[in-house]
C-alpha cells in the first residue's frame, strides 16, 4: 500500500459523496453522541465566518432542534461563541454565519487581553515570543473560552478538523486541534462546500478564500499560501486521484511533519514513532 492509500485509510475519505446523506451521518452522529452521554445538554463551537465552523455549527444546530423535538423537551442546547481578538476584519462573515445557523445561544469573548496578557508574562520571564507562536497562543486562548463555556453549561466542545487539515497538519495542537467531538472529520474541503450548498448556506461563505487569520504580521494569510499548495490538490489526493509531482510531494512532506499533532501524548507503551 502506498502512502496516498494509507492516508485515505486513516481519514475514511470517500472519492465522492452524496451531501444530504452526509449531512444525515453528521446530524445522526451528534444525536446518538449526546442520547449516550445524557448527563451533556448540548455542544459548544467558536464561529469564525468560514467555511468549517460555518458548516459544523448548522449541524450542531440541526441535531439539538431534532433532539429537541423527539425528545418534547427545551434540553439541547447549541452554542456559538464569537471569539475576535480585538476587532474581527470579516466579522460580518460571522454575523452571515450566524443568521444561517441561528443558534439557541451565543456568546462575544474578546481573547485579546488574555492573549496580550500572556505574551506580556511570558516577555517578562525572559521569552519573546514569535508572531506565528503569538497565533498559536490565540487558537489555544480561543479552545479555553469554549471549554469554560462548555464546562459551565454542561456541554461538549465541537471541532471543525476535517480531512485537509488532518492530513496537513493545518491546525494548533491544542487549539483548534483539541475538540471533544469531530463531526466532519471525514470530508475533505470540497466535500464541505457541498453539504453547505445542500443545506442553503450563503454562497460568499463556502466560497470564501479559507484563513486562519492569526498572525498580526500577516493578517488573513490565505491557506494555501501557508501551505504551499491548494485545497483542490490536497482534495484530489484524498480522492484517489493522481496530482502533480510537486503537489504530491509537498502533501506527504506535511503529513509526515505532523505526524505528532494526530496522536494522544505518547507513552513508553507506544512505538508508533519509532
Amino acid at each position: 500500500m502506498d502512502l496516498q492509500q494509507k492516508i485515505i485509510g486513516e481519514l475514511k475519505v470517500k472519492p465522492s459523496i452524496d451531501p444530504k446523506e452526509e449531512i444525515r451521518i453528521s446530524v445522526d452522529f451528534l444525536k446518538e453522541y449526546m442520547e449516550a452521554h445524557d448527563f451533556f445538554n448540548g455542544f459548544v463551537l467558536g464561529i469564525s465566518g468560514g467555511q468549517d465552523s460555518t458548516l459544523v455549527g448548522k449541524l450542531a444546530q440541526i441535531a439539538v432542534d431534532e433532539l429537541n423535538k423527539s425528545h418534547g423537551t427545551n434540553k439541547y442546547t447549541f452554542i456559538a461563541v464569537r471569539l475576535p481578538y480585538g476587532k474581527q476584519r470579516d466579522s460580518k462573515d460571522v454575523d452571515d454565519a450566524l443568521k444561517f445557523i441561528q443558534p439557541s445561544l451565543t456568546y462575544e469573548v474578546n481573547i485579546k487581553p488574555a492573549v496580550d496578557a500572556s505574551v506580556a508574562s511570558l516577555e517578562k520571564a525572559g521569552v519573546k515570543i514569535s508572531d506565528f507562536t503569538k497565533g498559536n497562543e490565540k487558537a489555544r486562548e480561543r479552545m479555553k473560552a469554549q471549554y469554560s463555556i462548555a464546562a459551565m453549561n454542561g456541554c461538549v466542545v465541537l471541532g471543525t478538523d476535517h480531512a485537509a487539515e488532518a492530513l496537513t497538519g493545518f491546525f494548533t495542537k491544542y487549539g483548534d486541534g483539541a475538540s471533544d467531538v469531530v463531526p466532519i472529520f471525514r470530508l475533505n474541503k470540497r466535500q464541505g462546500r457541498k453539504l453547505l450548498q445542500e443545506l442553503g448556506c450563503p454562497e460568499h461563505l463556502y466560497k470564501k478564500v479559507p484563513t486562519a487569520d492569526l498572525e498580526d504580521d500577516r493578517p488573513m494569510l490565505a491557506d494555501e499560501v501557508a501551505l504551499g499548495v491548494t485545497y483542490e490538490d490536497i482534495d484530489d489526493y484524498l480522492e484517489g486521484k493522481q496530482v502533480s509531482e510537486t503537489a504530491k510531494n509537498t502533501i506527504e512532506a506535511l503529513y509526515r511533519k505532523s505526524e505528532h499533532k494526530r496522536h494522544l501524548p505518547v507513552s513508553v507503551f507506544d512505538d508508533f514513532w519509532k
